[in-house]
Parts: C-alpha cells; sequence; structure tokens
C-alpha cells in the first residue's frame, strides 16, 4: 500500500475503532421484564473486544510506518530538502500565514469609526491591504505547490502493511 493509501487507511481505522465501542456498549446490557430471557445481540462482547484489539494494533502499526515514512523520505521545495513532516508543517505554516494576511488585506487603510459627540475617531491601518493581499496570493500557491509535491510524494511510497481486512 502506498504512503497516501495509510492515511486515509488510519480514518477508516479510526472509524471502525468508533463502531466496534459504540457496538460494545451496546451489547454490554440488555433491559428486559422480570423473569423474561434476555435477547442478546449477534455477536459476543468477546468477540467485539478482539475486533477492537486488532483495531487498536492496526491502528498502531499503521502510525508507526506512517510516522517512519514521514521521517526517512523528502521533497524538495524552494530548493531545499524537507522530511515529508516538516514539509506537512510548513504547508499548514503557510496555510495559517496566508489566513492572517487575508485577513489584513481585507481591510480598508483608513476607516471612520464611531465617536464621542462631534468627535470623529478613524482607525488607521499600520500596514498596506494590497500588499497583505499579495502577500496571501503568493502563500497560498506556495502551500499549494507543496501540498501537491508531498501528495506526489505519498503516491510513490510504499509500506509493508496487510490491508485487506478493510479494502
Amino acid at each position: 500500500m502506498n504512503l497516501a493509501e495509510a492515511v486515509k487507511l488510519k480514518s477508516i481505522l479510526k472509524s471502525k475503532f468508533s463502531e466496534y465501542t459504540s457496538e460494545l456498549h451496546r451489547s454490554a446490557f440488555v433491559t428486559i421484564e422480570k423473569d423474561q430471557a434476555p435477547v442478546t445481540s449477534n455477536r459476543s462482547m468477546e468477540a467485539i473486544h478482539a475486533d477492537l484489539e486488532r483495531v487498536r494494533k492496526d491502528i498502531r502499526t499503521l502510525d508507526r510506518l506512517v510516522y517512519e515514512a514521514n521521517i526517512a523520505n523528502t521533497v524538495t521545495f524552494e530548493d531545499e530538502e524537507l522530511a515529508l513532516v516538516e514539509a506537512i508543517e510548513l504547508a499548514s505554516q503557510l496555510r495559517e500565514s496566508a489566513s492572517t494576511y487575508r485577513m489584513f488585506g481585507e481591510n480598508e487603510k483608513e476607516e471612520a469609526q464611531h465617536g464621542y459627540g462631534d468627535t470623529v475617531l478613524y482607525r488607521i491601518a499600520q500596514f498596506d491591504p494590497a500588499t497583505y493581499r499579495e502577500k496571501a496570493e503568493v502563500l497560498e500557491k506556495k502551500a499549494h505547490r507543496l501540498s501537491n509535491a508531498i501528495n506526489a510524494k505519498n503516491y510513490s511510497i510504499q509500506l509493508t502493511f496487510d490491508d485487506s481486512m478493510y479494502f
């Protein structure tokens, strides 16, 4: 399986874990009238526990494999080799910065505010909003380029994991 599929499988495994946990709670108790035989679920609690343990182990194994791959493999971005873990964090930071710049870029350079009595107050930006809009665009494009490089790399990295139980 490639690293991109492993990331998707992690999400599936966490969903399976939630499903089995809910099933365990539903199966743990039954409510009956006095002297009536309980109607139980189709699966024993032991079987559900076994599935939970398998999924827990698979989550741990997959996490380890993904973390190892994210450390061992690199992408080139702006003439720099970055481990995938660093590249993923950098892409997040670029998006965060772009969002901040975009917010500042949406403001006016000077804006009249409500004052007191006949006094008019002005809110004056200590920066050029147009410049911040441009910086936001540049950072968003960088984040997209880096994300594309990460995604391409994720499809080229092979992990040894038996996913036949899930796919």
